[in-house]
């Protein structure tokens, strides 16, 4: 009764405009909880993910939140991108990496700041995409970043991110829920989609933002990915002040 009793209250709090954008399957999964997080990565709490992403949280209270993103290539040395889907409440309809979720508070072997978020990449490889062959010792950590990203007036992303990169040939069934379109690119195929005049080629800000300051360099080492791993915390950008 308390869980319909806070579901009824979040559905007459999101104004109309918003609910017909909002599917039973991605309403549901608002109710998850994230991890919240310092800017040193310590956990501080959890939130729901519905309340980590409302843009009034984000700038009022600075809510910040624990993600991944994970990025796939192939042994042709390819990356595997996706398209979100149009269900997706943050982002909709834009290109990305691989993989990009959340681990989450309830789930023990999520917490750890490093194991956590491949074990989460695991869970959500499989939701996404239908990916079953990725295995811990698959996952390479790369680097950790804070980004700031406004989705529209009600919803946005405030994340310490941690970025992952697996290097193997993997089938794939994504979850039309989720991921709307998939395609393998190479190194110069995605630098001019994303250099193209014409802006057709739209993308998240996070993956704009590795693609921009690591994923060259990522790429030029994928036989030593070990050789450019950053372990510390890199600052991009922070919500406005309210």
């Amino acid at each position: 009764y308390n869980e319909y009793k806070s579901y009824l209250s979040f559905v007459m709090s999101v104004p109309v405009r918003h609910l017909a954008t909002l599917c039973p399957i991605q309403t549901a999964l608002l109710r998850e909880k994230v991890i919240l997080v310092n800017k040193q990565d310590e956990i501080i709490g959890s939130e729901t993910k519905e309340n980590a992403h409302l843009m009034e949280n984000i700038v009022q209270r600075g809510v910040l939140h624990r993600a991944f993103s994970v990025f796939i290539f192939n042994t042709k040395n390819e990356l595997l991108l996706q398209q979100r889907s149009s269900e997706k409440i943050t982002f909709p309809d834009l290109w990305t990496n691989t993989c990009c979720s959340h681990p989450l508070y309830t789930i023990e072997n999520e917490k750890d700041p490093i194991s956590g978020t491949k074990h989460a990449a695991i869970r959500r490889l499989k939701d996404e995409l239908g990916i079953t062959g990725v295995n811990y010792e698959d996952i390479t950590f790369m680097t950790k970043i804070i980004y700031y990203g406004a989705s529209n007036g009600q919803w946005g992303e405030h994340e310490l991110d941690h970025v992952l990169v697996i290097r193997k040939d993997i089938p794939t069934i994504p979850n039309p829920n989720e991921v709307q379109a998939i395609r393998y690119v190479s190194k110069n195929e995605l630098y001019q989609l994303l250099n193209d005049k014409d802006g057709s080629f739209k993308v998240t800000p996070w993956f704009d933002i590795i693609c921009r300051s690591y994923l060259q360099q990522w790429w030029d080492n994928l036989d030593n990915l070990e050789k450019v791993v950053d372990d510390s915390i890199n600052f991009f950008n922070e919500p406005p002040k309210n």
